[in-house]
């Protein structure tokens, strides 16, 4: 199986790396249209700053290739933003893949969302296999709204939010399942299962 990592200049790469050495898998960090495209599995992770990530995508056409990939593809944390319609971070359109607004967190709490917190509402084959109450470690200051469709598993952290998405081939997790120990690896593990 070959995994590509869509590289577009956001950071937090490398640990996805690692995380797939450990499980065994093969995966290449890329921006190339081709070997993408001939991946059995993408994954789109990152973190960083939405129009920032927006305007490298756009200037490699990767904004139009992720829009036409079929395998399955698995965005993490600004990866799970980015596809969703909209980002209010900087006023951003985005890929649109997930009609559903990114907003930033009310605030009057801390900002960012950093630390351990429990998935609820799981309702996908991602994500069989894990514990009863299980926990996964977010890093975030924006988050994408429910939709009674394409969220899989919700968290809490002032409101509660979309967690986890899924719509066709596209997978997403706003938490980082590279950093969240077993629930990210029986994750991980899942998607590349799928």
């Amino acid at each position: 199986m070959n995994i590509a990592i869509i590289k577009y200049n956001a950071g937090n790469v490398q640990s996805v790396l690692y995380a797939m050495e450990r499980l065994g898998a093969e995966a290449v960090l890329t921006d190339d249209w081709e070997t993408i495209q001939k991946a059995d599995k993408v994954i789109f992770p990152g973190q960083g700053e939405a129009s920032t990530a927006m305007s490298y995508l756009k200037s490699r056409n990767l904004d139009r290739l992720i829009r036409e990939l079929k395998q399955p593809f698995f965005g993490i944390c600004l990866g799970l933003q980015l596809l969703c319609d909209y980002s209010e971070e900087n006023d951003t359109p985005c890929l649109g893949i997930f009609p559903i607004r990114v907003k930033r967190f009310p605030s009057f709490e801390k900002v960012p969302h950093i630390g351990w917190n429990s998935l609820e509402n799981r309702t996908s084959a991602l994500l069989q296999g894990l514990d009863e109450k299980p926990f996964a470690y977010y890093v975030h200051s924006y988050y994408a709204e429910l939709h009674p469709e394409y969220t899989i598993a919700t968290s809490h952290y002032m409101l509660d939010f979309s967690a986890l998405l899924h719509r066709d081939n596209y997978y997403a997790m706003q938490a980082h399942p590279e950093k969240s120990s077993v629930t990210g690896e029986r994750i991980l593990t899942n998607f590349l299962n799928l």
